[in-house]
């Protein structure tokens, strides 16, 4: 077979131009330490890799998400750690105001001092984060949450939301607790409750229901209720009612927590510790809201300095002030008790990301074991192949340069 010298020239050119290419493609892969150029180089491992890669970005931003919240609640404990000590120091102050042997001046010392306590307590409760945005407002983080009230209480201009985050694939956080829950919404420590008519309820209708009745104090929940009457449209009408827990169920979607027709006036409606007495005719739609009483703690302590700027004068006055301290000291200790219940939840929370970031770190190792195995180069081998490529090369070009001279004009010559 005859090999035209075009033919031969083109052919050889080719060839070294795809040596040529091979070695500088694995000395690129060495200098980079990467197997995968392009995808064209491995299309199933370089899609592979990529989704990997992705992972490890999303990886990523959990852990920042999560340093965020751990600085969110760090925060936040900070802050109810002054707070719990400032309401152990007017306890303490609540107590030495009931010693006998003080006289009105020496009260209205104390009085001096616990409304330095107030003017602290205000400014724990609007506290700010780095970025100035205040901690207790729930959503409404731009706005002071506590207005004071000439000393003596306080308004809350916030609302009751939790900023949440997205810790993991799976997982999403809160990193606040509204201030209305902390400083306002604090049990009274009788287990009383309110019941309260809805607004909308029949101004025709006749229906009540009594004060409630603590039947057992180990069932209540402290959560807030509505009793909602119904009466059917067929003959004879029945009017019936549901109790639903607005704590757990605030849209009325789940199981009722008690439920029954209304046949008896009075008629007795129990459940979660509580008992109440419905009597009269309620219309349909009537509803009755049945909410735990709370104190403000900002109000306790403005009622506990105008106690001891109180004179205690006669027995009247020494009765009504040991009323007032021993009113104090009970809303102080469920103040207290609401915020090591927050302390808590809080300190959980801040342990469950410690054991989120230890997940997030085993699966960062996972993903770079998992992309390194997928585009890491292998240095023996590359290396081996450069040299063997450079080896090619070296032969093809020199024996390329002998045949060349092969032809009939260089024998002749």
């Amino acid at each position: 077979m005859r090999i035209s010298t075009a033919a031969f020239y083109e052919n050889a050119s080719t060839r070294i131009s795809d040596l040529q290419s091979a070695t500088a493609q694995k000395q690129t892969q060495i200098a980079s330490g990467k197997r995968i150029l392009t995808p064209a180089d491995d299309p199933v491992a370089a899609a592979a890799a990529l989704t990997v890669s992705q992972a490890i970005d999303v990886n990523t931003q959990f852990a920042a998400n999560r340093g965020t919240a751990k600085d969110a609640l760090s925060l936040q404990e900070s802050v109810l750690s002054n707070y719990t000590t400032l309401l152990q120091n007017v306890k303490t102050l609540t107590i030495a105001a009931g010693n006998g042997a003080l006289d009105d001046s020496q009260r209205q010392y104390m009085a001096s001092e616990l409304a330095g306590r107030y003017q602290e307590l205000m400014g724990i409760a609007n506290s700010r984060d780095s970025t100035g945005n205040y901690i207790f407002g729930g959503f409404k983080n731009t706005l002071a949450p506590f207005t004071d009230v000439a000393g003596t209480t306080a308004t809350y201009n916030g609302d009751q939301g939790q900023r949440l985050l997205q810790v993991s694939t799976s997982r999403q956080l809160s990193i606040n607790d509204a201030g209305s829950a902390i400083f306002q919404n604090i049990k009274s420590g009788d287990d009383s409750v309110s019941v309260t008519p809805d607004a909308g309820n029949s101004a025709t209708a006749t229906g009540a229901i009594s004060a409630a009745t603590v039947t057992d104090a180990t069932q209540l929940k402290h959560h807030n209720y509505s009793i909602d009457f119904t009466t059917s449209a067929a003959l004879p009408p029945v009017t019936s009612y549901k109790v639903f827990d607005l704590t757990t169920d605030p849209k009325k979607t789940g199981t009722p927590v008690a439920a029954a027709n209304y046949t008896t006036d009075p008629q007795t409606i129990a459940f979660d510790g509580l008992q109440f007495s419905a009597s009269g005719t309620p219309a349909s739609g009537d509803k009755y809201n049945i909410n735990p009483n709370a104190q403000s703690i900002f109000k306790t302590i403005g009622d506990l300095i105008t106690a001891l700027n109180t004179p205690a004068t006669g027995v009247t006055g020494k009765a009504n002030l040991t009323a007032s301290l021993s009113a104090a000291n009970t809303n102080i200790t469920a103040a207290l008790d609401t915020t090591l219940n927050v302390r808590a939840a809080g300190g959980a929370r801040l342990q469950e990301l410690d054991t989120l970031d230890n997940e997030g770190d085993n699966r960062s190792l996972q993903y770079a074991s998992t992309l390194s195995n997928l585009q890491d180069l292998d240095y023996a081998k590359a290396v081996s192949e450069l040299t063997q490529n450079q080896l090619t090369l070296q032969a093809a070009q020199q024996s390329f340069v002998k045949i060349a001279n092969l032809s009939l004009f260089n024998y002749i010559n």
